[in-house]
């Protein structure tokens, strides 16, 4: 991966007569990683930078979170962009919305996991089971070291059965396990759909996107996006499909403030 700020000048050229669809991911991206979910604050001075994008006539936002879409949509707060929540079983932005359907066998599975884990895992210390709705987030960064693998070994037992039917899927992301359809979407399909209603929307305008994510589930977009594109990883890793790295939020917050500056150098 390449340092994304050494490379501001071909990002540059590469928007120029370009429209912009730019996806973020919230936690570790956005916000710092907090150490519960509810406790991940979206900066004002973050909120300050993005809002100089929005409304943009060349740009287009989205933001695309594991967080449910009530939870990310008011995390964030702004108007006019898109939010796709639960890694794209809600989306809703302007003249958008959409909410995946599922069997009523699934949402019993799902309601089924979450009693059996919440019954096993009530002795463990710092577990935090996340009701999306359509999914299960089973959070783990504030249990103790010893105690993560007989965790692991709780949730495997009681998933194992409804994965071998493949009823649901398990994914893991930064000391989180995700628990969601099988057959769902993903960061990665969900950019590539956005990306195609976009250029719609521009009347076959060109349109890059730039997708900037620190998570393992944002490896899917990294590898969606990575031929047509710009794909950014918050926090150097040594395994990752994106192209470029940021070191923190921080510097995602300078690159934003830096991408609205050439935005509208190239539409002046």
């Amino acid at each position: 991966m390449r340092y994304l700020l050494d490379d501001l000048d071909k990002v540059r050229k590469k928007l120029q007569d370009r429209g912009l669809l730019l996806f973020l991911d919230y936690d570790g991206t956005l916000s710092p990683v907090a150490a519960t979910p509810d406790k991940a604050v979206f900066p004002e001075r973050m909120r300050a930078s993005l809002k100089k994008l929005i409304g943009l006539p060349a740009c287009e936002v989205a933001v695309i979170s594991g967080r449910g879409l009530d939870d990310i949509r008011k995390k964030v707060g702004l108007k006019d962009i898109i939010y796709s929540g639960n890694h794209g079983l809600e989306i809703e932005g302007p003249q958008l919305k959409y909410k995946a359907a599922f069997s009523l066998l699934y949402m019993k599975a799902i309601a089924r996991i979450k009693d059996s884990l919440t019954a096993k895992l009530s002795k463990v210390k710092g577990v935090i089971i996340e009701d999306k709705g359509l999914s299960l987030s089973l959070h783990y960064r504030l249990v103790r070291k010893n105690e993560i693998p007989r965790l692991k070994t709780i949730l495997r037992r009681t998933v194992g059965d409804y994965l071998a039917k493949e009823k649901i899927a398990v994914r893991p992301g930064k000391m989180v396990f995700d628990i969601r359809p099988a057959s769902g979407l993903d960061k990665g399909k969900v950019a590539l759909w956005l990306l195609a209603r976009e250029s719609l929307l521009r009347h076959g305008e060109k349109v890059i996107p730039i997708y900037i994510g620190d998570d393992s589930t944002d490896e899917d977009a990294f590898t969606a996006l990575k031929d047509i594109g710009i794909t950014v990883c918050v926090g150097r890793r040594k395994k990752s499909s994106a192209q470029y790295y940021l070191k923190d939020t921080g510097q995602v917050r300078f690159f934003l403030s830096k991408l609205a500056g050439m935005l509208k150098e190239g539409r002046g």
